[in-house]
């Protein structure tokens, strides 16, 4: 019992150690991560489903892929998993932490970036490098679902005319008949380049309550 219970601290120091988390937060995420799981090893998407919030969330489907696109797991991999263990659960949550203060300007770049990688990759749903139009637009569609006083037309009308916003901003002024291939992950952060997604970009799991497992942002 001893020296398993080493051994799980020395992987919590190591999970503190790569992702930020305090330990106490790691153990905080362990709770949770059995709890979803109904202490199972591995996580898979039906466990998520169960998260409250979650299942009101209009883009709930990226958030929930999201854990399992190996995009995001720290490695160069392609592809997404069926299950995931604890590591993976918490380096995907890991792009959620807010940064720490008084960090280097140089650190601080670094963070929005993977985050803006993280939200990128939310909308490549191909994982080709490109946020097509059509990508884009079932994330808008997906986004303006929830109020009801919005038909489909509506919103692909919204939706067409966000990209092509984007690509004015992008790409500059376009003929009638040239095609938009999309969004690159350079276009990407260009656009968001005054949001500050370092601190924005946040959830705070580890406050669930395991009653309700209400997921806050």
């Amino acid at each position: 019992m001893g020296a398993s219970q080493s051994g799980r601290e020395h992987k919590f120091q190591d999970l503190a150690d790569k992702t930020g988390f305090s330990i106490e937060q790691i153990k905080n995420l362990h709770s949770r991560f059995k709890y979803l799981t109904q202490d199972e090893d591995t996580l898979r998407r039906e466990h998520l489903e169960n998260v409250s919030n979650l299942s009101i969330n209009p883009i709930r489907r990226q958030i929930i892929e999201a854990f399992f696109d190996e995009r995001n797991l720290g490695g160069h991999e392609k592809g997404c998993l069926q299950e995931i263990g604890f590591e993976e659960f918490v380096t995907v949550l890991a792009f959620f932490r807010p940064p720490k203060p008084r960090i280097p300007d140089e650190e601080v770049k670094i963070i929005r970036k993977e985050k803006l990688r993280f939200l990128f990759n939310m909308h490549d749903t191909d994982n080709d490098g490109v946020i097509t139009l059509e990508e884009y637009r079932r994330v808008v569609e997906e986004l303006l679902s929830s109020y009801e006083t919005i038909g489909a037309e509506t919103a692909k009308a919204i939706s067409d005319g966000a990209m092509l916003e984007v690509a004015s901003v992008t790409v500059g002024q376009m003929a009638p008949d040239e095609f938009y291939e999309g969004i690159t992950f350079e276009q990407f952060m260009q656009i968001l380049q005054n949001l500050e997604i370092e601190t924005k970009m946040n959830i705070h799991f580890w406050n669930l309550d395991k009653t309700t497992m209400k997921c806050g942002k």
